[in-house]
Order: structure tokens, then sequence, then C-alpha cells
């Protein structure tokens, strides 16, 4: 008789990647929850209070926002199919591994997608897209708020103006950013925003809330032929999230529970005091990686994602052998390249949860170490004390039942 696998003992790690980030304990709390029927009256009713939760951390009063039970790709997906059909041009702006992916589902719709690209380590610039849908009917302009794999961030606001003069419709995926960076789907004029439960909400991986004004209800119902995709079709889907709570699928009910709780502290800590946090933690987190030596990937500090951080790995060092380090002497997990930067860069998230000044300083004590074994030359100290006098210059809010 074989012998039955023993129980079930994940690792506590630090997790300091583009995703997913650590979670508070009243969420791990929450997941442990009594499962009740995706039916139940007392579910819907709970389903309408996470709706209006998302409603405020988006900051819209958009009727159709709600989690789609996938992972932020099919966030991507149900986005980009709802809108396009056959001979639609869409144009998408790609400077990254994520922000092409919605190019290439696209693909899968539309012969007719235009790329705007930009360099790995910079956003694409507005006027490109402008020249590009000049004298062509446009369907949408989509584009990644947060390129986790180069670490770059979009700035969103003459994008609408210029997706206004195309006549077209502005998708934004915020999977990297929803909570972690200043974001207002209303005032910014979004038309379809979504995100990620993983990243800065700090919330389980397996859900992307998403948001869709009115003129992409209109442009939905307005199709000559279905959506291509059954299962994210907005219209069904609305009719569980919305008031008929008509059967659709069987939504992952104990990470709904973990995602409610997750936006309770979101909107306890306020979304300003969050955007701070995550703004002056990524701050001391540069500031000890320069007084190592280290390089950013991204240059123009303007540039720069605020939950993740490019860093250039220096000459001569091992990536995977540094990585591994982390994780087997002081238990951080930090991300490698991906796609065209494997072997070129680190990834290090400072995300939700994951984003504390506890993190900061162990993971810059702990780089100092590893870098040290491999015979890189690193003042001793230099980067944690860096990151101290970077705190020293402001004030940090407190995070509600973090480690301090």
């Amino acid at each position: 008789m074989r012998e039955i696998v023993g129980e079930l003992v994940p690792p506590n790690r630090v997790l300091l990647t583009p995703g997913p980030s650590c979670m508070d304990p009243r969420v791990y709390k929450a997941l442990g929850a009594p499962l009740v029927g995706h039916l139940d009256p007392w579910f819907m009713g709970m389903m309408g209070e996470v709706q209006e939760l998302l409603r405020q951390v988006f900051q819209t009063g958009n009727r159709m926002t709600y989690p789609i039970s996938a992972s932020g790709s099919g966030g991507i997906e149900a986005s980009v199919l709802n809108l396009l059909e056959e001979g639609d041009a869409c144009i998408v702006c790609s400077n990254g591994m994520f922000s092409e992916r919605m190019a290439v589902i696209a693909e899968r719709a539309t012969p007719n997608v235009i790329r705007v690209t930009a360099p790995l380590g910079k956003p694409v610039d507005p006027e490109d897209v402008r020249k590009a849908g000049r004298g062509k009917k446009i369907k949408f302009v989509g584009l990644a708020h947060g390129e986790t794999s180069t670490a770059v961030v979009q700035k969103l606001g003459d994008f609408r103006k210029v997706a206004d003069e195309l006549g077209a419709l502005l998708v934004v995926d915020a999977v990297a950013t929803l909570a972690g960076l200043r974001l207002d789907v209303d005032r910014e004029q979004i038309d379809i925003c979504f995100s990620g439960t993983q990243k800065a909400l700090s919330a389980p991986p397996g859900m992307a809330p998403i948001t869709v004004n009115t003129r992409v209800e209109d442009a939905v119902r307005a199709r000559t032929k279905p959506v291509q995709s059954w299962y994210f079709d907005f219209v069904p889907v609305m009719n569980y999230w919305g008031k008929e709570r008509t059967y659709h699928h069987t939504p992952p009910i104990p990470l709904i529970y973990g995602l409610r709780e997750a936006l309770r502290l979101v909107l306890e800590e306020t979304l300003e005091a969050r955007w701070e946090r995550h703004a002056q933690n990524q701050a001391a987190l540069i500031a000890g990686l320069e007084a190592m030596g280290l390089e950013m990937f991204v240059a123009n500090p303007a540039d720069r994602l605020v939950t993740v951080t490019g860093v250039k790995i220096p000459a001569g060092i091992e990536d995977h052998r540094l990585r591994q380090q982390l994780l087997d002497e002081f238990n951080i997990e930090i991300a490698g390249g991906i796609g065209p930067t494997k072997g070129q860069i680190w990834r290090i998230g400072l995300m939700g949860y994951s984003s504390q000044k506890t993190n900061v300083l162990l993971v810059l004590a702990a780089l100092e170490k590893a870098l040290l074994d491999q015979g890189h030359r690193v003042a001793a100290g230099a980067g944690v004390g860096a990151a101290i006098r970077t705190y020293q210059q402001h004030t940090q809010p407190a995070v509600a039942g973090a480690r301090k």
C-alpha cells in the first residue's frame, strides 16, 4: 500500500514578488469562514457588499462592477473579447509581456490589432497612439497602467484625450496598481478597468475585479454576434452579479470572503494613506539599492512603477543562486526577469500587506549578504542605512495588523 502524503505545511514566505503578496491575518481568518451555497440568500446579500466595496476602491459609480472568477489574464480576455467583433480595429500599447498579452488576445478576435510599442523600461508615448489611429475607426485603446514585467508605470491622462479624438473606448489593465497607486476610474473616464486580487489588494489569487461603464454596456448590446467567450460574456455574468442573481457559474466562495475582508482593510486604511505608504516604502527601497551600487532598470524616476521595482543584476552575479539564497536563508522571495528581461533584472514587489518598512529593511540586509557571498563589493550597512535615512524624512502611515 502506498503511503498517504503528509499534512500540508507550506513555508511562511516573505513574498516580495510582483504577486502574490502577503495577506493580512484578517484575510486568512475570512478564508476559513463556513462555506455556503452560491445561491444562498445570505451569500447573495454579501455579493452586493463586495460590489460596493469594489466601487469605492475603483472610485466609480459603475453598476457593472464585480470580481471575475479568473486571474488577471481573465480580466484582459473579458475586456477585449466583449468589445471586439471580427473586422474591428483596436490599438494596444505594448511595452512589456503583460501589455503584449492584451494584443495577443485581441488578435484572436480580429486581425486589425495595431501595436504601439516602446522600448523595455519606458512608457508608450500617447502621441504615437494618436498618429497610429489617425484616420482609422478604432474600437478601443488598451494599455497596462503598471507593466510588472519591466516595472514601468503608464500615466493615464493623455490617453483619455487621445481615445476621445479617435472615438475609441479606453481599456486599462490595473492588475498591479489598484489600491497601490492613485487611480480614479470615474475622474479619469476609464471605460473598462480591471485588476487582480493578489497584488496590492493583498487578497487570494484567483479573481479579477472589473468595472465597466455604460458606454461599454451600450457597445456590448450593439454587437451583431455573440461574444466569442461564453464564460467571460459580460451580460449573463452580470445577471448573476446584478439584481437578478441568475445562476451563471459557481464562484470561488472562500476567495470572495477573502476579497471582502481585504477591501475592508483597504478602506479602513484609506486610499490616500495606502498610496502614500507604497510610495514611501519604494523610495526607501530604491535609496537602499542605489546606496549598494545597484542600478534601476527604469532610468527615469517618473516612469517607475511604485508597486514593483526593477533592478539590474550586476555583472558576475548568478541570478538564480542569489534568489535561492534569499529563500533558503531569509525566507524571502523576489522575482527574476521574465521574457526578454530574464537573467537581466530582479523584480522586487512591495504590494499591499507586503509593502512594509520591516520588509524593506529585511530585503536590503539580505541582498547585501547574498551579494557579498558572491564576491560583489558592498559597503557594510549602506543599503539599510540609506533606507533608514529616507524613512526619517517622512512619517510613515501605520498598517493595521502589519509587522512593525
